[in-house]
């Protein structure tokens, strides 16, 4: 089944998949190999079945409500989406998991394809809001007068 995106914004042609940004490296890292070998702690991290890639906990570091619950928005408009949810395992722990399982295709890439959705939808939420300031002020020259009430 081909994946249908709900939002009218997002159309197939509008999908547009960045290239991977190439990690910067430090300038000791390339002399130094036990700074290379030194472990960075990921910022998400898949816990799935090796042998079933349709259903995974993804654990997302320094991350709260604002951004699992959108993702869990999104993925839950996806028709290739059986269930989703996101809880936060202790209110001191800055980590979200979120749970996805789908009716076929592997969570990872149906993950990744949610989040494309929603970075666009961030894009189009700004550029509105972009669009709409700058028509506010091109309409309005002098800007806003909150001490319009003032007497002189």
């Amino acid at each position: 089944m081909a994946h249908r995106c709900p939002f009218p914004f997002l159309s197939a042609r509008s999908r547009l998949r960045q290239p991977a940004r190439p990690q910067p490296q430090s300038a000791g890292a390339a002399s130094d190999p036990a700074a290379a070998a030194a472990p960075h702690p990921p910022g998400a991290m898949e816990h799935g079945s090796v042998t079933d890639s349709t259903a995974s906990t993804f654990s997302i570091m320094d991350e709260d409500h604002t951004l699992a619950n959108s993702v869990r928005f999104v993925l839950n408009q996806d028709p290739r989406v059986a269930f989703c949810g996101y809880s936060i395992p202790h209110p001191a722990d800055n980590k979200v998991n979120i749970r996805v399982q789908t009716t076929g295709d592997p969570a990872k890439d149906v993950l990744k394809d949610s989040l494309q959705d929603l970075m666009l939808m961030c894009q189009h939420v700004r550029g509105t809001f972009d669009t709409a300031v700058t028509d506010f002020r091109r309409n309005n020259p002098t800007g806003m007068n909150i001490d319009q009430n003032k007497k002189k």
